[in-house]
């Protein structure tokens, strides 16, 4: 559809260009370069162009002080050689947590996974979880519960984030993610948790802002969700509670152990106690891999080098720039990344189409023309990074594209217009116009050379423009080709040709021709192709108008088709839950109470009636009870086989039918499994209600034989059911 209404648009373009005077041509073309370049946005032709200039800028941006907060304790490979295996056994573990907790830090993050337990020393290690109210572990959420890792056994709920990590198409990290719900928990990142132990010791919590109660304020920061469309991304995943991250760049510290980044020290040095105290106290300490064998690394923005391989950086290290990210946010107001509004960015791609139009135009000289652009793009590079230091994100790539179009567009037009200014000067021949039919007269190069007046107003255009021109210049691409087709036969077999054919005007009217083509050979053995035209639109559109009749006609038999199923849909489902409603449960248990019996198999019938509904309707009203009853339909559903049908016979009331069912257990069994499902807890706006219900049970022949019995033995177990202390089921 987006494709179909940019063609469109293209096309209103050109009309509005050819209809418009001078003064309007750098606005047409501006328009029209815009839409285009718009569309290839939309479509995410651009995205991996846009998101590799933000790399650029990222790679650029000048070095920024270490982050003093913030210390590595790295897993390299020194330190697996002195524990000598991986996993680390959890004695170790213990004991480094307790080497560092000694130092007083604010917060320790254990970014490695700890779920199962590496004996010896798993007591030891429980016993730190305990004494540690600052230590945060990690998860790995997942929908699938398999692919999931779960966190410490344990470590209570606050003391576990997850490390889930975006990855945009290319593999990279551009954006973190702070909340995610999982069912109807709200789970934080492991970047969040250690970033708010941290902030908290500074007064700082979690608060709403207050222009968007949907956003995180922590501190001056007011983090914005980032949304699927958001900068350069085109349908992205937006799930969950994400930001773009506008990543540090770490500068160089002497004083490091490592030159580079953030503060890092081995966890051998640690053990051993050679760590200064300094490097721990009133920090965030992140335990991670950094070993290569390990291979826990990941691509971020500053991984891009434009002569060298892209570097990784280890994925402890990841977390600790989303964590410095998060508190320089809060404490020192960093700039975090923004980006503009869509019509922003629209105006914004327009100005700079527009602005390459009109100085192409007003210039008009090839070598100014190019200083022009190199001068204007070089602006435009500027402005966009120096917006990236402010914190925002502003579309560079789709700007300059349609810069650098709209200046080809202008140029060539400039080009085109003189040449056929030139050519006009030197046209110096007198047009034939003693015959009425339009006729046209062509080279072997397929180029007009004579054509008659009639000829020249059926298309609209005067002869000293078509002159020394072809069908490709004026009429659209699949109307000339079948044009050059004809004049290629006619060439090749020498034999006159006539066929039927359609051709658009100047003005952009559709005309059906029938063209006689034929060849003609002058005293010097030139090859000419005369063509004789006659406009046969009007037969053609009484045919055309013959044929829409007759689709009329289908269209309306469909239309009163989809109205006669939607009226059997209504007649034989429960508007309220979607089930299929009492008219429709007693057709379908006569169809199966016959298939029953000429098949010699068992069908149970299940009467069930809600235990408690009429008190939530009392108390909590009819529109919670409604939800109520669609919940409960959803349950059921899930409940059955493919081959049941459950049933919704009015009120708290339903009825299921098991088809071909081995003996009188499975009926129990679905009882069972249904009574299950239903006592369920479920959540109604906040309100958790429980009911239950009773399960009235007959089947056929055991019970009886025919429709009627069956529903009655089934209601009055059912009612023995609730007599019985609700909750259960009994047979008939």
């Amino acid at each position: 559809m987006s494709k179909q209404l940019c063609k469109r648009l293209v096309k209103l373009m050109k009309k509005l260009k050819q209809t418009l005077g001078r003064g309007h041509r750098e606005f047409i073309t501006a328009s029209s370069v815009a839409v285009c370049i718009l569309f290839l946005r939309s479509v995410g032709l651009l995205q991996s162009l846009e998101l590799a200039a933000l790399d650029q800028c990222f790679r650029l941006r000048p070095h920024e002080p270490p982050d003093a907060r913030i210390t590595i304790v790295a897993i390299d490979e020194a330190s697996l050689s002195q524990v000598g295996s991986w996993p680390i056994p959890d004695g170790v573990i213990a004991d480094l947590l307790r080497k560092l907790q000694v130092h007083q830090p604010r917060a320790i993050g254990l970014d490695i996974y700890r779920n199962l337990p590496v004996r010896p020393g798993y007591e030891e290690l429980v016993e730190a979880y305990k004494s540690m109210p600052n230590l945060i572990g990690i998860e790995l959420l997942t929908n699938n519960k398999i692919a999931s890792v779960s966190p410490p056994p344990e470590m209570n709920h606050e003391q576990v984030g997850f490390n889930n990590v975006l990855y945009d198409p290319d593999g990279k990290v551009r954006r973190s993610l702070l909340y995610w719900h999982v069912g109807q928990q709200v789970h934080e990142s492991f970047a969040l948790k250690l970033a708010l132990l941290y902030l908290k010791s500074e007064g700082i919590t979690p608060q709403k802002a207050a222009r968007n109660a949907k956003s995180l304020q922590l501190g001056q920061a007011v983090f914005t969700r980032f949304q699927s469309n958001d900068g350069a991304y085109v349908g992205a995943d937006a799930k969950g509670y994400q930001i773009l991250s506008n990543f540090p760049k770490p500068g160089c510290d002497n004083s490091a152990i490592e030159s580079c980044g953030f503060m890092q020290v081995s966890m051998r040095d640690v053990l051993a106690n050679r760590v200064p105290k300094d490097l721990i106290r009133d920090r965030v300490v992140l335990i991670g891999s950094t070993a290569p064998s390990l291979q826990d690394f990941v691509f971020v923005p500053q991984s891009s080098s434009l002569m060298d391989a892209a570097k990784p950086i280890a994925g402890v290290e990841l977390q600790a720039y989303f964590i410095s990210e998060l508190i320089s946010a809060a404490l020192e107001g960093r700039p975090l990344l923004k980006v503009w509004p869509q019509l922003w960015e629209h105006l914004w791609i327009f100005a700079w189409s527009y602005l390459a139009a009109v100085t192409t135009w007003r210039i008009r000289y090839p070598t100014k023309s190019i200083l022009s652009t190199l001068l204007s793009c070089l602006i435009l590079i500027l402005c966009t990074y120096l917006a990236f230091l402010s914190g925002w994100w502003i579309p560079i790539v789709p700007a300059l594209l349609a810069f650098g179009s709209s200046a080809i567009w202008i140029t060539s037009h400039i080009a085109y217009m003189q040449e056929e200014l030139k050519r006009s000067k030197e046209f110096l021949q007198q047009v034939i116009n003693t015959i009425a039919d339009p006729i046209f007269v062509k080279n072997e190069q397929h180029q007009w050379i004579v054509l008659n007046e009639a000829y020249c107003q059926l298309i609209g255009y005067p002869d000293t423009v078509l002159i020394e021109k072809s069908d490709y210049d004026f009429f659209p691409k699949h109307e000339a080709n079948v044009f050059r087709q004809q004049d290629k036969l006619v060439f090749q077999t020498q034999k006159p040709k006539e066929n039927e054919e359609e051709f658009t005007d100047a003005t952009g009217k559709t005309h059906l021709i029938s063209t006689k083509r034929s060849l003609h050979k002058d005293a010097a053995g030139n090859f000419f192709l005369v063509g004789v035209i006659r406009d046969i639109t009007q037969r053609k559109l009484m045919e055309d108008q013959l044929k829409r009749t007759a689709a009329e006609l289908f269209r309306s038999n469909n239309e009163l088709k989809l109205k006669e199923d939607h009226l059997r849909y209504l007649a034989y489902h429960d508007p309220l839950t979607g089930l299929s409603n009492r008219k429709f449960f007693a057709e379908q248990l006569h169809e199966s109470l016959l298939w029953a019996q000429s098949n010699n198999l068992l069908l149970g019938l299940l009467f069930i009636d809600l235990d408690g509904f009429k008190q939530i309707n009392d108390t909590l009203g009819h529109e919670m009870g409604d939800r109520l009853l669609v919940s409960i339909a959803q349950r059921l559903s899930n409940s059955l086989r493919g081959s049941d049908t459950v049933s919704r016979l009015g009120g708290d009331e339903f009825t299921v039918i098991l088809r071909a069912i081995p003996n009188v257990q499975v009926a129990a069994k679905v009882a069972e499994k249904i009574l299950a499902s239903i006592t369920d807890p479920i959540v109604l706006e906040g309100y958790t209600t429980r009911v239950s219900a009773s399960i009235g049970i007959s089947v056929y022949p055991i019970n009886s034989q025919d429709t009627e019995t069956l529903i009655r033995q089934a209601d009055a177990a059912m009612y023995r059911a609730k007599h019985l202390g609700k909750n259960r089921y009994e047979f008939a």
